[in-house]
């Protein structure tokens, strides 16, 4: 007898549609055979399905199985089959009729007792099955509170082989789980840090509050306890709120790792990603023989943090070039590839020289010329064309950062990021390049047109500086942020200028 069950294939974070067939026939010898491009899990999946039945009340077919994993071609990984394969079973051998198996997208893995265990992608099954037209989902019932996400559809949590059995044969009615996103939201979006416990660098605030109102990429430069790490800690602090779109697409990465803790059904604020320095190539941009996402995308739709950026590996670094530009991450195999997305703000930190103390107004440095640029020079130009914000961190003297003053809160700086958010959105209709950092050529052109005075000043500033192309549409891109964080529609002369000043370290370099 022939049962056809609905299941999923997870590759990379995508959910590919699969038919789970199984055929329990009297002709042949006994046995069962799993095909379709299995990996070792799941053809290990038969002996825990096995003890599964048994120990649920069931029997498993003395006869020939066969089982069938469609489509063939693409590679079947992981333990995501296991209650699907068991319930094709139980139907083919004629033990139980399950007309609502048509209706689902099933998965989960099975302990031996016959319990169900928690499984990865489920938000992305959710969301095929979405696409797809099919009621819902049932899946394990760790994992339904990231599949109820999605609208639509009805995520099924279950706990057991049994009660998927029960709700199946229609003997045991179950009620989809319902998330109220905005009261997720509103749970997950407070921040213990503010911008006002960092004393005495305003000047660096205002870079802060730019490359926040603009999505523009920066990197500090500055002796130790300077404050360069505390400043990148609170930088997802001003961030306009993640949109419920971009919510689901940072869930969906971090559900198809496992990386969501247990009942979280939504990655609600930003990410911040920070890998350490001694970090591989893999783990920083996704790859592996079964390509896997990396750091890069981790931290899609918020900030990857790296310190003590020149310690990183010279060729890990030039790794995040493509997506830095394209806000993708494509892992290239012989049989296929892969693309990740990685649209993320870059902020980099680093000391000016080996021993961290160069042009500090008390402390000694303690290197040569000649290694204060070979430290410098530990970060390629061609990626440091593509950072829009140079900006220096220096040591602050005692009754600087002593003062009991506040500077800026970090409430005050997102009302002007959130100001200067609302402009763009305005102006590119919600497209893809929703912020100024990401603007095209063409746009460029359109919505950063200079006067005879700035023009003036941006040609001298390339001419001395030696920018290239690409420096300079960075200048004209925090340019617009800057008038945009000011509500003024045309860019004046002074906002060329600052935009220069963070141009400096080209000459540096």
């Amino acid at each position: 007898m022939l049962a056809k069950v609905h299941s999923v294939i997870l590759s990379g974070i995508e959910a590919i549609e699969c038919e789970v067939e199984v055929d329990v026939s009297s002709r042949g010898f006994s046995g069962v055979n799993i095909v379709g491009l299995p990996d070792a899990a799941v053809k290990e999946s038969i002996d825990r399905i096995k003890a599964a039945l048994i120990n649920c009340g069931y029997r498993f077919p003395k006869h020939r199985t066969l089982v069938n994993l469609a489509p063939a071609d693409i590679r079947k990984e992981g333990p995501v089959f296991d209650l699907p394969i068991a319930l094709g079973i139980l139907m083919a051998d004629g033990q139980i009729s399950l007309e609502l198996t048509k209706n689902f997208l099933i998965i989960g893995e099975l302990a031996l007792d016959g319990r169900l265990r928690s499984v990865k992608g489920s938000l992305s099954i959710a969301l095929l099955a979405a696409e797809k037209n099919y009621r819902g989902v049932l899946v394990p019932r760790e994992n339904v509170p990231e599949a109820a996400v999605v609208e639509d559809i009805e995520a099924i949590g279950v706990g057991s082989l049994t009660e998927a059995v029960g709700f199946l044969a229609q003997r045991l009615p179950l009620e989809p789980t319902r998330v109220d996103t905005e009261q997720l939201f509103s749970q997950v979006s407070h921040y213990d840090l503010d911008f006002a416990e960092v004393r005495g660098q305003e000047h660096a605030k205002r870079a802060m509050t730019i490359a926040a109102g603009g999505g523009h990429n920066m990197l500090m430069i500055g002796p130790p306890g300077s404050g360069k790490t505390m400043l990148a800690q609170r930088l997802p602090t001003i961030l306009p709120p993640l949109s419920l779109t971009e919510a689901l697409e940072t869930t969906k990465i971090y559900s198809a790792v496992g990386l969501l803790k247990s009942g979280q059904a939504l990655v609600g604020i930003r990410p911040v990603r920070t890998p350490h320095h001694s970090a591989s190539p893999i783990a920083l941009v996704g790859g592996g023989s079964n390509p896997q996402p990396g750091e890069v995308s981790f931290a899609h739709n918020g900030v990857l943090f790296l310190d003590e950026m020149p310690e990183f590996q010279r060729s890990t670094l030039e790794m995040i070039r493509q997506p830095l530009e394209d806000g993708t991450v494509t892992i290239s195999r012989v049989q296929s590839s892969m693309t990740f997305p990685a649209k993320f703000i870059l902020i980099g930190a680093m000391n000016p020289c080996f021993c961290g103390y160069y042009g500090h107004p008390r402390k000694k440095c303690r290197c040569t010329p000649g290694q204060v640029e070979k430290y410098m020079g530990k970060i390629s130009g061609p990626l440091l064309d593509r950072i829009d914000i140079h900006l220096e961190v220096p040591a602050l003297a005692l009754d600087r950062f002593r003062t009991t003053a506040n500077g800026q809160s970090s409430s005050q700086m997102r009302e002007k990021v959130l100001q200067a958010r609302q402009i763009q959105q305005e102006r590119f209709k919600n497209k893809p390049e929703s912020v100024n950092a990401r603007m095209g050529p063409r746009l460029l052109r359109t919505h950063c047109q200079l006067d005879s005075t700035c023009e003036a000043i941006l040609r001298s500033a390339v001419g001395e500086l030696g920018l290239s192309a690409r420096a300079h549409d960075k200048i004209l891109r925090v340019a617009r942020t800057i008038a945009d964080l000011e509500s003024i529609p045309a860019i004046k002369s002074e906002h060329i200028a600052e935009a220069i000043q963070y141009r400096r370290l080209d000459r540096v370099m």
